[in-house]
């Protein structure tokens, strides 16, 4: 009798958009814990996080830059 072909490990699911979103905020503050770590090596692809940390990257900077702005716009009236 012929052994039967070993069964493929299930494929992890792919991370949502939140999931990414909030892993890569977390990154930025620092506060990512080593199980969520090595569970999201798991789920989530590294294009996933480099496109939502440029995009998380430039809102922060469009942000800071608008802050600064009504800033000297405040002191100059």
């Amino acid at each position: 009798m012929v052994d039967p072909l070993p069964e493929k490990p299930a494929e992890p699911r792919a991370a949502t958009l939140r999931e990414v979103v909030g892993t890569v905020f977390s990154s930025f503050l620092g506060i990512r814990r080593g199980a969520a770590m090595r569970k999201d090596a798991v789920t989530i692809r590294p294009h996933q996080v480099i496109i939502v940390g440029v995009i998380g990257a430039a809102l922060f900077v469009t942000v800071l830059i608008v802050v600064v702005r009504l800033i000297i716009r405040a002191a100059a009236s």
